[in-house]
């Protein structure tokens, strides 16, 4: 299967619909009246939608199992059409457009079973996917494509070339998948003085400042402590984002004293200098996180106002 265990649950959602045709009138009335010799043919075919939602990923090898938290089975009759309709959610990394499909064939075929003692004509037209929600095409046209960035590497070692730099290139990798253009990417070494001049310097240039690195608890750790009071508004919910994403991969993640916060219309972080701690952060919160750009120039979309 794909790998998903980078990406973050959220509530997906997914309608499919099947077309079921009978063959003449009576076949509807038959049903309508609760006449047809296997039973309620609404209640049986929901009860085997359900189940096929449920079991899909034992269907399909290459789906994923997943919490079903909400499914919901309609039927609307017009003329000799029966039109089937499964909408079905979660809280997931992944979506559930498959499994609501599976779930509308199997009320179709249920329904075909029931039927065919008493009409020898009935079709299934179609399956089919209405719509989805929840995913990352949700949201990748709705950021701005115009914003910079500036990634500074704060390490002692890197900085004497003793070791290569990994994370900051991996942060850099993040930011152009999101359709960031990298304005500055430096080395510097582990000193508060150099950190904050660099701050100062590129809040000339860009909308992200991204420090990597100096976040754990070693005395050279100084770039959370430096950047904090700096800050016009902290931004705990993003910091705590970052450390739940990476709690939930390694416990030490709970050590990482990531900063975010933004001075103007400037946002500013400060990740781990591991190179999957700093990968780790950034698949956290971005591209989700850009949309504060919205808020820090006064154009919230219109289902952010309350």
């Amino acid at each position: 299967m794909i790998d998903i265990t980078q990406k973050n649950s959220t509530l997906r959602e997914a309608k499919a619909q099947a077309v079921l045709e009978v063959g003449n009138e009576e076949t509807i009335k038959r049903i309508q009246e609760d006449s047809v010799p296997k039973g309620n043919v609404f209640e049986m075919s929901k009860a085997s939608g359900l189940l096929a939602v449920k079991k899909t990923p034992l269907m399909l090898p290459d789906c994923h199992p997943l919490p079903i938290e909400s499914t919901k089975i309609d039927y609307e009759i017009k003329g000799l059409s029966i039109i089937i309709t499964v909408t079905v959610k979660t809280i997931y990394k992944t979506g559930v457009e498959v499994e609501a499909m599976h779930g509308a064939a199997n009320v179709a075929l249920c329904m075909y079973d029931m039927l065919k003692p008493i009409d020898k004509k009935i079709t299934i037209n179609q399956v089919k996917l209405l719509e989805k929600s929840g995913g990352k095409s949700d949201f990748k046209d709705r950021f701005r494509k115009d914003l910079t960035a500036s990634v500074i590497v704060c390490s002692d070692t890197i900085s004497a070339g003793q070791k290569q730099d990994k994370a900051g290139k991996a942060i850099i990798k993040k930011l152009e998948d999101s359709n960031i253009i990298i304005n500055t990417y430096k080395i510097i070494p582990d000193e508060a003085e150099l950190i904050r001049k660099n701050l100062e310097d590129e809040l000339d240039q860009s909308d992200i400042i991204i420090f990597c690195g100096g976040t754990g608890l070693s005395s050279r750790d100084v770039t959370s402590d430096t950047l904090k009071p700096l800050l016009e508004k902290e931004l705990p919910g993003v910091e705590e984002a970052i450390r739940s994403y990476g709690q939930q991969r390694t416990p030490y993640a709970m050590l990482s004293r990531t900063v975010a916060g933004t001075i103007g219309k400037h946002i500013v972080l400060a990740l781990p200098g591991s190179t999957r701690g700093a990968a780790e952060s950034m698949d956290a919160v971005f591209p989700h996180l850009l949309h504060a750009f919205r808020i820090l120039n006064n154009k919230p979309h219109k289902e952010d106002k309350r």
